[in-house]
């Protein structure tokens, strides 16, 4: 039996029969499907998470914790884990995404910086991974496996290899420098919501112990959307001040602060331009590709104003860039 089929199983007897429509949601990078579900007036969303491919314990587990600390995230009203089918409160279609040219966005992020700073401070629990030395290595190797090897098909000369290993030693360094806190890794336009005039949190289940720096460069510096730069240095002076009031950071000067946040976002940055390629050539999903330049030319810029890095963004400038353009144009004429 299709999954399809064993999903409709899971629905009718929550029905009892009435009629309903199921309608694709398109967009996830995971292997999860989702579904809404419309009977009469009233919405839900429907999750198709496969247990033989994704381990469903944290999303259960950690939607219990985030909602007693008073986070809005979607209510698990019925599940089948043994099938992988949960049944969600809708929490509409209004992302941060469909809000960033609202003449409010200012003040958005403030209140989501103020949203992470309330995040970070949760206390750690089962199925949060640390993110560690180990786990540091790993999302690094991505970039170079997938992107690099994988999607240009580049040998990596001795030089290059050297100056991969210093540059992954200095931002791996620079990870473990920072205060550890609950991180959410994904805490972008595309997984923030609005909805009930509440902030709300989606694809939470990957939340580790990590670097204080960490969530911030996921909404400030978006794969999905470029901040104008004076935007982006007012909230980060912003977010220096708010982690300061919520004892998050202690006491270091704002330059600290920004080298967090500046080599924070080169590592995660890294890592995301590989699993764009990673999904294309892996999982099929070609529909990320369009975001691995400004991703790569995020890391050349910034890489630029801190010099034990700058040859790292020249290398990335001058040999990544223009091949991911070759590399790009070819899978479009295909």
């Amino acid at each position: 039996m299709n999954r399809y089929k064993s999903l409709q199983q899971f629905l009718n007897p929550h029905f009892e029969d009435e009629v309903y429509q199921l309608a694709a949601i398109t967009g996830d990078a995971s292997f999860r499907r989702y579904f809404r579900l419309n009977r009469g007036q009233d919405s839900y969303i429907v999750m198709d998470s496969d247990p033989t491919k994704l381990d469903n314990t944290p999303y259960i587990e950690l939607n219990k914790v985030f909602s007693e600390h008073g986070f809005k995230l979607p209510k698990i009203l019925h599940a089948d884990e043994k099938q992988g089918f949960f049944l969600l409160s809708d929490l509409g279609n209004v992302h941060l995404a469909d809000m960033l040219d609202d003449k409010e966005r200012i003040n958005h992020y403030k209140h989501l910086i103020k949203l992470s700073a309330q995040w970070a401070k949760m206390p750690a629990v089962e199925h949060m991974k640390d993110f560690d030395r180990a786990f540091l290595e790993l999302e690094l190797s991505i970039f170079l496996q997938w992107l690099v090897e994988e999607f240009l098909q580049l040998k990596i000369s001795s030089a290059e290899r050297k100056l991969w290993q210093t540059s992954c030693e200095l931002l791996i360094a620079n990870v473990l420098a920072q205060p550890r806190v609950t991180v959410h890794r994904d805490f972008h336009s595309r997984n923030i919501m609005h909805s009930e005039q509440q902030w709300a949190i989606i694809d939470y289940q990957d939340a580790v112990q990590g670097p204080v720096c960490y969530d911030l460069v996921s909404l400030l510096r978006d794969c999905y959307f470029k901040l104008p730069h004076d935007e982006l240095e007012y909230l980060l002076e912003h977010a220096f001040s708010e982690f300061e009031q919520q004892g998050l950071i202690g006491n270091i000067s704002f330059a600290t602060f920004k080298q967090w946040f500046d080599l924070t976002g080169i590592q995660r940055h890294l890592k995301a331009a590989g699993i764009f390629c990673r999904l294309n050539l892996r999982d099929g999903k070609a529909g990320y590709m369009d975001n691995v330049l400004p991703t790569l030319r995020y890391i050349s810029d910034v890489a630029q104003d801190h010099p034990s890095l700058v040859t790292l963004g020249l290398w990335i400038n001058n040999t990544i860039i223009p091949a991911t353009v070759v590399a790009l144009d070819k899978a479009s004429d295909k």
